[in-house]
């Protein structure tokens, strides 16, 4: 049986969710609760991480460990490092990297970890497909690429760290827990998409716009993952 397990790094972005779900269990741990139910008529548990990339990490192996889930999906919000992604848009991952692991010291490429032999953490591409048809039909108002999700534990708010990002990464948007959640899923072989609403333009607005958009590109991203998690 499919179980979908769905992380938002704040209660803001999971809150709708929980509202929408027929919950059957509470399970804390690690200071995060776990709802377990149904959503759409698809098992799902919907949890809080908290922010960071630690944070991520610990709940992927929490949802696989107890929860058994064979699915990974992370919504929430991000800030923009693509031109073509303006606030309001939906970023579907296609990649997931650390943009704050530097081992170059050692020989390894910037962003990877050692002895992994992988920096780029790739989504399932069924779930990006489904989840692209979903903006097509459900969100047609909204603009969405798939493209590289780059994660630091960091909020960007300055023009100068984004445009090295963008130099050194290629990344189309950038938050703080993707990449862990990524990797997690990887190491533990479990399906996963990243999709990301843009609530900033990562520069010296950020402080500005995030506040003001936060609410509503969160409720794209949850309605995003209510259709999505019925195709699955």
């Amino acid at each position: 049986m499919k179980k979908i397990g769905i992380i938002g790094a704040m209660e803001l972005e999971v809150d709708t969710l929980k509202k929408s779900m027929d919950i059957t269990r509470k399970v804390s741990r690690a200071n995060m609760e776990f709802c377990e139910g149904t959503l759409g008529g698809a098992q799902v548990v919907v949890v809080r991480s908290g922010i960071g990339k630690v944070n991520a990490a610990l709940c992927v192996q929490i949802l696989v460990d107890i929860f058994e889930v064979t699915h990974i999906i992370n919504t929430g919000v991000a800030g923009s490092l693509n031109a073509k992604l303006d606030i309001g848009d939906i970023l579907i991952s296609k990649i997931a990297l650390h943009h704050d692991m530097d081992a170059t010291g050692f020989g390894y490429p910037l962003g990877e970890v050692p002895q992994m032999g992988i920096k780029e953490f790739p989504a399932d591409e069924h779930l990006i497909e489904l989840a692209s048809a979903i903006v097509a039909r459900e969100l047609p108002e909204l603009h969405s690429i798939v493209g590289r999700v780059v994660s630091g534990d960091q909020f960007i708010a300055d023009k100068e760290v984004k445009d090295r990002l963008i130099r050194n990464f290629q990344g189309d948007c950038c938050e703080m827990e993707g990449a862990s959640i990524a990797h997690g899923s990887y190491l533990n072989h479990i399906p996963f998409v990243i999709l990301r609403a843009i609530s900033d333009k990562a520069d010296d607005s950020a402080h500005m716009d995030y506040p003001t958009f936060e609410r509503k590109a969160a409720e794209h991203c949850a309605k995003l993952v209510t259709a999505l998690v019925a195709e699955i």
